[in-house]
């Protein structure tokens, strides 16, 4: 075809045009590289109309380098050319290069327009490179692109994923015109700092506003409904989902599915799972991950091995979550099995996130120098949440030495990280070293590591009611209070005894008891008790992980008042029932 073009009559020939309608029909990285060949050969090289046009179909071919090659070789680029280059490696991912282009159009003198400006932007935001996107800021109000509303989005999302979702929120609120884009921006930035309550709330405020909603934005709510625990809510986004037709979309129907399976509906997401057509590597990704945070290591392993019967590739999230699943079930052989399956079975090299379970699934075996020796021989270097799992498994099995060296390797890399400092000091704690809890505490107080506020919430009548250690903000605390004193006698003759060494204070064990009575999660499962039906489930969400303590108690309590209570840590969910919890005492 490309001899056939080019072989008019000179009188008619046009070879710019030609090749530009080559261009135009080529499907596949081939022709393109022929028809680029061909260009050379002409002496058309110097044709930025050609060289754009092939610099647009080489990121199409997934070949970003020969686009980027190109441009070099290109003079006088026009500004639509530095436009195309920035949008194509922001769109591709390589944010570095996409923002080193925008500088370097910057350093020419050519100034950026409101299509160069979202995609520098979304760069910004995918390094979190908050000065850089400050300074972006200041250039497009310069360049008069401030009302612009893609820009205003992209400035939404850069501010956002920076972690200055209260500026985003500002640059929304002063947009004169919004559109489904800046609105969407604003709710997955809420998502993206963990504003949950916040992504709801303006989920509606948007629907009422008469504009509809997007895979994004149903996406973002469902997440927060399951990072919430709020099953009433999540029904709501279900039935409206059904209604919208977005059900159709795999993607949100795996979302669907994970929100009742994160509100503690192992049986209903299931079910959804079996109703879901076209269902992808992410959907059968998503059920390993859920059976394996309910506690149900080997029906995560038979999902795995039934995905792989219908040919569907696993990725390293499908291994991650499988991983996941054989370490919170102590499946230790399985593990290892699979995670030497990943690159002999499969061509698939571990990446952090598979070596991090692996070493989870080592320590949480008490396997804690074959743990260590695996990090010490990865190909990649550990990073904060591999050492801190291995950190986790000293606290667990009392391995003061081996804790001490994890913890120096831990402050190296991010000295301000209150959760580890925090495992230490229970490690101290757990031996009554309480010299070197005091130390740890202010290392905590130099290195300004401010201590998380632990909290757990409980949904009723569609509204989340959250409760702290000791608190005593509900109009209901009289009654809270009172029922967990009229508790404490029958806990205590059926074998409750507090574990008082888990307490990071060096005070009288009735003080520590005292501490421990009122922890979060006690006046969650009492507001419970109190407020639902007796057939209905108690389900408490904590942001933090569950301690030894809290557990032996809530398993007391289910025994005593007869009911299930279903309680999901930062790790997985404990179903707790007739005085046992799904997890056998090992998570």
């Amino acid at each position: 075809m490309l001899r056939s073009c080019l072989s008019s009559s000179p009188s008619f020939f046009n070879p710019v045009g030609s090749i530009l309608s080559i261009l135009q029909q080529c499907t596949n990285l081939s022709l393109l590289k022929k028809s680029h060949t061909k260009i050379v050969v002409l002496g058309l090289h110097h044709e930025s109309v050609l060289l754009t046009k092939c610099a647009a179909l080489y990121f199409t071919f997934n070949r970003p380098d020969c686009a980027g090659a190109l441009f070099d070789h290109i003079e006088n680029s026009s500004s639509y050319l530095w436009n195309f280059m920035i949008r194509g490696y922001a769109v591709d991912g390589q944010f570095e290069k996409s923002l080193g282009f925008y500088k370097r159009m910057m350093k020419k003198g050519i100034l950026p327009d409101k299509f160069a400006f979202p995609f520098a932007l979304k760069s910004c935001a995918g390094l979190a490179d908050l000065g850089s996107g400050k300074v972006v800021h200041q250039q497009l109000v310069c360049c008069g692109c401030g009302e612009d509303v893609f820009v205003n989005a992209g400035l939404i999302d850069m501010y956002a994923k920076c972690g200055e979702v209260g500026v985003a929120r500002k640059v929304f609120d002063e947009m004169s015109m919004r559109d489904l884009v800046p609105w969407t921006s604003m709710i997955s930035g809420y998502a993206h700092n963990g504003c949950s309550g916040e992504v709801l709330e303006f989920f509606e405020l948007m629907r009422g506003s008469g504009l509809g909603s997007n895979r994004v934005s149903v996406l973002s709510a469902l997440l927060a409904c399951g990072n919430l625990g709020a099953l009433r809510k999540g029904e709501v986004f279900h039935c409206y989902v059904l209604s919208t037709g977005f059900v159709s979309d795999v993607l949100v129907a795996t979302a669907v599915m994970d929100m009742y399976a994160r509100c503690g509906s192992l049986p209903l997401a299931c079910k959804l799972f079996e109703e879901t057509h076209g269902r992808d590597v992410v959907c059968w990704s998503a059920l390993i991950a859920i059976y394996g945070i309910h506690g149900h290591g080997k029906k995560a392993i038979e999902v795995f091995e039934q995905m792989v019967k219908e040919n569907v590739r696993p990725n390293h999230v499908t291994f991650t979550n499988v991983l996941s699943a054989c370490s919170h079930s102590g499946l230790l052989e399985e593990g290892e099995r699979y995670f030497g399956l990943m690159s002999e079975g499969f061509g698939i090299a571990p990446k952090l996130s598979n070596y991090s379970c692996m070493v989870d699934l080592l320590g949480r075996a008490g396997k804690l120098a074959e743990a260590e020796k695996l990090i010490m021989n990865m190909p990649v270097k550990a990073d904060v949440s591999i050492w801190g799992s291995l950190l986790s498994s000293c606290r667990t099995h009392g391995d003061l030495d081996l804790a001490e060296r994890t913890a120096d390797k831990i402050f190296e890399l991010d000295p301000q990280h209150a959760g580890y400092h925090v495992l230490l000091s229970n490690v101290y704690a757990a031996k009554s070293r309480w010299k070197d809890v005091a130390k740890v505490r202010k290392t905590m107080e130099k290195a300004r590591a401010g201590r998380i506020q632990g909290f757990s919430s409980i949904e009723f009548k569609n509204r989340i009611y959250k409760f702290g250690a000791e608190d005593r903000s509900h109009p209901a605390s009289d009654k809270i209070y009172a029922l967990l004193e009229e508790l404490s006698a029958p806990m205590k003759r059926l074998g409750y005894v507090p574990l008082t060494n888990l307490v990071l204070h060096d005070i009288e064990d009735e003080g520590k008891e005292v501490a421990l009575s009122y922890h979060s999660e006690r006046l969650a499962l009492a507001f419970g008790l109190i407020n639902l039906s007796h057939g209905t489930a108690i389900r408490i969400t904590k942001n933090l992980r569950m301690c030894g303590d809290r557990h032996n108690a809530v398993k007391i309590i289910s025994e005593i008042v007869g009911r299930t209570i279903i309680v999901r840590d930062t790790l997985r969910f404990h179903h707790f029932k007739d005085g046992r919890c799904n997890c056998r005492d090992y998570w």
